[in-house]
């Protein structure tokens, strides 16, 4: 592609901006955004990502625009798998809801931290050792039948890390959040305590962590161009904030998303394996020599398969969730209660704690 260093230099600077506006406007007002705040900020980031993927198209040609294109699409919808953690995450510690906006944004800016890492030291391995892509397409397959398996789970579960384990046990945080979001918090006895917001931060970012190790493999199986890897990422990762509070309930309601998440990185897994075996180089493998049967999968396909497969998914979920609530509105007599506009379900307004309730106690003990 040969981007050339001012370009980056403009890119950088560009998507810096953007991100310090974000984080000025809600470091300003810590609230919860609106559906009209949400809604025009989500289109926003996306009607940028578009323009930018047609200035990748005008420039550099067609090619590498469906390579941002396809990048960009797995990208942001392995965000969204991260926002149902994100979900159960603010639920387990009782996090306020105009404290999970700053929350969000500080996770999504460990996200882009930790990406940018791993892209750095994926180029440089790809670089070096053409190998690499067989454990990468190894890695993905692995991932999408972990995904599977993760699809029959219960989702309301949220499992902690040692390290989660061992910050609730050693740190000392206060048994309450500080209204403001403030990361320490003064006591009426003038004990200056860790909010749990702390805690809630490394639970944020172990799990951003995770899923950069599923993401990098997946965008470096459609290109190696650095540039698009790195563009497609922070483009996913923008207005993913905002995204949490626009979709609401409606992310309970995408249950098949992991399932069309597992049949995507399992397709670009074996997209990894078949370029590896086109370009192999290992002595111990047809001698050194690249195997000629290998079939090289183009991006339109590549493109087409990811694009078709979430939004399949994403339809049949949103159907069966009707389907589902239909006949349980029949069961009941035509007396269904209220959608939850927080977990997505059917349970009656009444039965659901009031905010804060959960958060007078201790945020940070299990319960």
């Amino acid at each position: 592609m040969g981007v050339e260093t001012w370009v980056w230099a403009v890119t950088l600077i560009g998507l810096v901006g953007i991100l310090v506006a974000d984080l000025l406007i809600i470091g300003r007002r810590p609230h919860e955004p609106s559906l009209k705040e949400s809604s025009l900020w989500v289109g926003l980031y996306v009607a940028l990502a578009i323009v930018f993927g047609i200035g990748i198209w005008v420039v550099s040609g067609g090619g590498f625009a469906g390579q941002f294109f396809a990048g960009w699409l797995t990208e942001y919808s392995l965000s969204i798998d991260n926002l149902f953690v994100f979900v159960i995450i603010m639920s387990r510690f009782a996090v306020p809801r105009h404290l999970q906006q700053k929350v969000l944004l500080i996770g999504i800016l460990l996200a882009l931290v930790m990406r940018g890492i791993f892209i750095a030291a994926g180029a440089a391995l790809i670089s070096r050792f053409d190998w690499i892509f067989f454990i990468f397409g190894a890695f993905l397959i692995y991932t999408a039948v972990k995904f599977l398996g993760h699809g029959t789970e219960d989702e309301s579960e949220f499992k902690e890390n040692v390290l989660i384990r061992v910050s609730r046990r050693w740190l000392r945080t206060a048994p309450d959040y500080d209204e403001r979001g403030s990361f320490v918090t003064t006591m009426p006895d003038g004990r200056r305590l860790l909010s749990p917001l702390v805690v809630v931060m490394i639970a944020i970012g172990t799990t951003d962590l995770v899923f950069a190790l599923d993401s990098i493999p997946a965008i470096f199986g459609l290109t190696t161009e650095a540039y698009i890897v790195f563009t497609a990422n922070v483009f996913a990762l923008m207005g993913l904030r905002q995204l949490y509070f626009l979709l609401g309930g409606l992310l309970n309601r995408l249950k098949y998303l992991t399932y069309g998440l597992a049949i995507v990185l399992g397709f670009i897994g074996v997209k990894l394996i078949l370029e590896a075996l086109a370009g192999n180089n290992l002595s111990f493998l047809n001698n050194g020599q690249p195997i000629e049967w290998a079939p090289h999968i183009p991006i339109w396909l590549s493109l087409t398969v990811i694009g078709v497969t979430l939004a399949v998914t994403t339809v049949v979920s949103l159907m069966s969730t009707r389907a589902e609530n239909a006949r349980a509105a029949v069961a009941d007599g035509g007396q269904r209660p209220p959608v939850n506009p927080t977990t997505g379900t059917s349970t009656p307004v009444k039965d659901t704690p009031v905010e804060g309730t959960a958060a007078k106690r201790d945020p940070t003990k299990k319960r």
